[in-house]
């Protein structure tokens, strides 16, 4: 999962997500702790312009939690864990653990970034499996910030 075309355009924070998600993808595949992903994309190109604070709250945040993100995600999935690709799992791991843990970042663009992450990196259809579940989270966890629907 690596992306070879630079896009100027990213905020750090999306760099941030895409960095995390790639750890997240390979920690599903190795089973490496955070600390030797980290170590790992320090490595790769791009780093520089990433949040840093933010890429490790994101990285760290979803590894220790992820018994506690996976209980909140859940009741909202179509599919045993295990079915999802590991592209949607992580995209669906960083985004529960934004909309519980980062209260500063509103719902809204927590899940448009999501659906950006499974647009770029995922399956055809996989951003509108991110999109329905994450927002199934955020009316559960974020009740208070979504207005309610007239």
């Amino acid at each position: 999962m690596t992306r070879t075309r630079p896009h100027s355009g990213r905020s750090s924070r999306r760099r941030s997500r895409e960095f995390a998600l790639q750890a997240l993808y390979q920690w599903q595949l190795s089973g490496d702790t955070a600390d030797i992903l980290e170590k790992q994309l320090r490595e790769a190109k791009g780093f520089d312009k990433l949040d840093e604070k933010y890429f490790l709250a994101l990285l760290r945040g979803a590894i220790s939690g992820v018994r506690e993100l996976e209980e909140k995600l859940r009741p909202f999935l179509d599919r045993p864990l295990k079915e999802l690709s590991p592209i949607e799992h992580g995209i669906l791991l960083l985004g529960a653990y934004e909309l519980a843990n980062q209260p500063d970042v509103p719902y809204k663009v927590v899940i448009n970034e999501a659906v950006e992450l499974a647009k770029s990196f995922g399956g055809t259809e996989g951003h509108k499996y991110v999109n329905g579940v994450l927002d199934k989270l955020a009316a559960k966890l974020r009740s208070a910030e979504i207005k309610p629907r007239t």
